[in-house]
Order: C-alpha cells, then sequence, then structure tokens
C-alpha cells in the first residue's frame, strides 16, 4: 500500500536546484485541467515561482490546457521539447485556438491555420493530442486519460478496466477534482486535480493542485501539491513495483 506522511516542506529545492534535482531520480510534473483563459486566468504565482525551467525531466498533462500559450510553457519545463510533454485530450480540446481569430485547423504549433477577416489576425491552433497515451518511466508503464471518457467520473472500477486494456501500472486521470494517489485491484491511479483550480461541472469548490513524481527505478515518490488559502500544502505518497 502507499505510505503517505504528511510533509509540510515543499520539495521547491528539488525544483530549483539541479544537484538536488538529480538525487530524486527522474523528475515528472503532473497537471491539467487549466481551463485557461475561460475558467481561470493563469497557474498560481505560488506555484508558477517552484516550476522552473530545464529542472524536470517530462511533464504529463492530462488536457484543457486552454491555449497555445500554455502548452509552449510546458515545454519550456522541459528545455522546449515537446516530445518530452505527454499530452491527451481532454474533453474541451477539440476546437481550442489562440489569437483573436476565429479559423480552426490542422495546423501544428506555430502555424497560422485561420485568418479573422476582420482584423487579419492569424489564429494558431493547439497540437492534436491523442485520447489515451503510454510512456515507460523507470520500471512502470504509465498511462494517461482526459478521464471524461470515463462515467461516472473518477470511478475505480470503470479505470481499472482501462489500466488493463492499456497494460500500465499506473493511471494518470484527469477531470477529477480531487487530487491524490490510489491503490486499487493491483494498479495506482494518480488524479493530479487542476493546476489552477477551475471549476468542474460538479463542483466550484477546487483547490489548485499538481503532483510531482521523482521515479528511481521501481519505485515512485509522489509529492501531492495544495494551494489552500494561499498557502502551498505538501503530502507525500510513494510505492514501489513489486
Amino acid at each position: 500500500s502507499p505510505r503517505n506522511p504528511h510533509n509540510q516542506t515543499t520539495l521547491a529545492i528539488a525544483l530549483t536546484t539541479t544537484k538536488m534535482a538529480a538525487n530524486f531520480g527522474e523528475l515528472v510534473l503532473l497537471c491539467g485541467d487549466h481551463h485557461i483563459p475561460t475558467r481561470s486566468l493563469s497557474i498560481p504565482t505560488p506555484f508558477q515561482r517552484m516550476l522552473v525551467p530545464n529542472k524536470m525531466q517530462h511533464v504529463i498533462c492530462t488536457g484543457n490546457i486552454g491555449n497555445v500559450e500554455e502548452y509552449n510553457r510546458l515545454k519550456e519545463l522541459v528545455g522546449g521539447s515537446s516530445a518530452c510533454v505527454h499530452c491527451v485530450a481532454g474533453e474541451y480540446d477539440d476546437s481550442m485556438t489562440t489569437g483573436s481569430g476565429n479559423g480552426v485547423g490542422g495546423g501544428g504549433v506555430g502555424g497560422a491555420v485561420g485568418i479573422n477577416g476582420s482584423n487579419n489576425a492569424a489564429t494558431i491552433a493547439m497540437p492534436s493530442f491523442p485520447e489515451t497515451k503510454v510512456i515507460q518511466l523507470g520500471q512502470f508503464r504509465m498511462g494517461i486519460i482526459g478521464g471524461h471518457q470515463v462515467v461516472p467520473w473518477g470511478d475505480l472500477s470503470a479505470l481499472a478496466m482501462v489500466r488493463r486494456r492499456l497494460n500500465v501500472d499506473v493511471l494518470v486521470c484527469g477531470s477529477m477534482r480531487k487530487e491524490g494517489v490510489v491503490e486499487h485491484e493491483g494498479g495506482y491511479y494518480i488524479f493530479p486535480g487542476s493546476i489552477t483550480g477551475a471549476y468542474s461541472s460538479s463542483t466550484a469548490d477546487v483547490s489548485p493542485s499538481f503532483i510531482l513524481l521523482a521515479v528511481q527505478g521501481t519505485k515512485v515518490v509522489c509529492y501531492v501539491y495544495k494551494l489552500k488559502d494561499g498557502e502551498v500544502d505538501v503530502s507525500k505518497t510513494e510505492f514501489t513495483k513489486h
């Protein structure tokens, strides 16, 4: 079972000191459900101070980013490489664009795919993300899903079917606004929550959160960061693959 010792100190040192980051193994940011700018204006300032470029090896995003600028910020965290940003489609990602134009097309990031006739401003489409994705981190196969496909949201029995179908040890799931790590039927389920605290269809009371994984071979340490009343609270969970 995962162990959950409460930890009031943050792992910010791992994000700001290269030597310290190396001691934690592969650092992986888990985030999602930004909904910028439709439901939130930005990632909270305390989180922005902690999430600095070139200290993490991977970013896993559960979708609903909101615009290309936010996607590019995720790329900057891992040195600008889209290969290290593992995103899946959220329920609102189908037609996301940025800029003031109205056109939507199939181009990648950086390509002008639509023009607004009134002001001639280019519109840039979000890249197309898959419904699910599987990556290898350490000795773990990790699956990623937006979560909106699973009804009811967060149902562990339904998610267990997805985990078995993807043949993964760990399933990272978005859409839920309750962050944390759950062990169920021999697998692990990680819910990053919303990094901006964006409301969902089921609740408007959402605390911003994200998760940082430190992966070392057969061991994963999960640091859950949650912003409550202006203070960052951190809890730690760890599990091992046998």
